[in-house]
């Protein structure tokens, strides 16, 4: 296919989380407000003169120093975070917002504070005691903490402005992107996709870590150009699958998959867009701030939620997405100690493979896809080899 015009842009932009855009930003009077999860409602510190930064360590090297606080058996990614912020990596933050998401990030966030990483007399660490269901009393619980933890103190600290009219401009905007973002990856689907896994996942990455008043006129220029995009003939790639797990904030490891003939098609992990690029609804008559809370609460496919309707509805979603999206299989990864995804992969696996029939490969990764490249390109060899052996099988009945 002819190359996107702005994706060298874009792949630029990631090359550095304090990227030109943040930085222009930044020299404009916006605040950039650092978060680390999901849980954390994005739309919610893009408020006023607010603009979200979803943490990434580009191009780590050694995590020797965060280990040595960490310990070797937490994520590599909440080490990384920590390794990046003791180089000074963050320091251009105004706040980091986390969760108690699980324990490795919890950690992470408070060595920001007792290490004192940030050289900024206004930075401050909030962590956000998440509910572990979605009910009622849980979204109010959760309300109450991003109005105690996140609204409050950013108001304080930089005067950001949440009153109702300033929170439905940034869910106007938040929706843009969204229903941008979501109309991309729509082309995804048939058998010729007018964009690759790769692309669609630079795209969604960059949304989720640039301005977004700065990037939308680009990702506008995107979607028209995809729209009328030539596709590569049917057949192109030797099979098609959707990825499923734990966090993945860099594009390379799209990029391995589809270097070995599988095209990915769906995105189902943390910083993908299915989910994390749902448009808001605000339905008349509720509080805005309680409208927010509960589409991020219902909208999660965490591993963390355990009531049985979040258990089996994560299950059901994987098996929707390869029939919507004509998946030959699916490849659930994990990043190495991620103490939520590891059982929550391990169950999938077999419920996928034994219960639903789809073929899976699972994968327990390092956060670095340049650590180990090896041994996972022959894994991905080896499935995107079954499944074309599946396939002749089957057309051979």
């Amino acid at each position: 296919m002819k190359e996107l015009k702005h994706i060298h842009e874009f792949t630029k932009l990631l090359d550095d989380v304090n990227n030109n855009l943040v930085q222009q930003a930044a020299s404009e009077g916006k605040i950039p407000l650092g978060y680390t999860c999901y849980y954390i409602p994005e739309v919610l510190l893009n408020v006023d003169k607010g603009f979200s930064v979803r943490l990434r360590t580009p191009n780590m090297g050694s995590l020797d120093v965060s280990t040595y606080y960490m310990s070797n058996y937490v994520c590599e990614f909440s080490r990384a975070i920590v390794e990046r912020g003791m180089e000074g990596g963050y320091n251009f933050l105004g706040a980091l917002i986390a969760s108690e998401t699980c324990t490795e990030m919890h950690r992470a966030a408070e060595h920001f504070d007792l290490l004192k990483l940030v050289p900024n007399d206004k930075f401050f660490v909030a962590i956000l005691d998440v509910p572990f269901k979605t009910d009622d009393h849980c979204v109010e619980h959760y309300v109450k903490q991003i109005r105690n933890k996140v609204i409050e103190p950013l108001e304080k600290v930089y005067g950001i402005d949440y009153s109702d009219e300033k929170l439905r401009e940034a869910v106007k905007l938040h929706n843009e992107v969204c229903k941008i973002i979501t109309e991309i990856g729509e082309f995804r689907k048939g058998p010729t996709p007018r964009i690759t896994g790769t692309e669609y996942h630079i795209l969604n990455l960059v949304s989720y870590t640039c301005p977004k008043a700065l990037i939308i006129d680009m990702l506008r220029d995107t979607l028209e150009e995809v729209r009328n995009r030539k596709p590569d003939p049917e057949g192109t790639y030797r099979a098609r699958v959707v990825m499923v797990g734990s966090e993945i904030d860099d594009y390379e490891f799209t990029q391995l998959i589809e270097e070995n003939g599988a095209l990915v098609v769906a995105d189902r992990f943390c910083f993908g867009s299915i989910p994390g690029r749902e448009q808001i609804v605000l339905p008349e008559g509720e509080d805005v701030l309680t409208a927010i809370a509960r589409h991020y609460m219902e909208t999660s496919q965490c591993a963390r939620f355990m009531n049985k309707e979040k258990v089996d509805g994560r299950k059901e979603l994987v098996r929707k997405l390869v029939a919507d999206y004509d998946a030959d299989g699916v490849i659930y990864e994990q990043m190495k100690f991620c103490e939520y995804w590891g059982y929550e992969r391990a169950l999938s696996f077999h419920i996928l493979t034994d219960e639903y029939n789809i073929p899976t490969l699972s994968v327990d990764r390092q956060y670095t896809v340049r650590s180990g490249t090896g041994q996972l390109r022959t894994r991905i060899q080896a499935f995107v080899e079954s499944l074309e052996i599946k396939k002749i099988h089957k057309q051979r009945g």
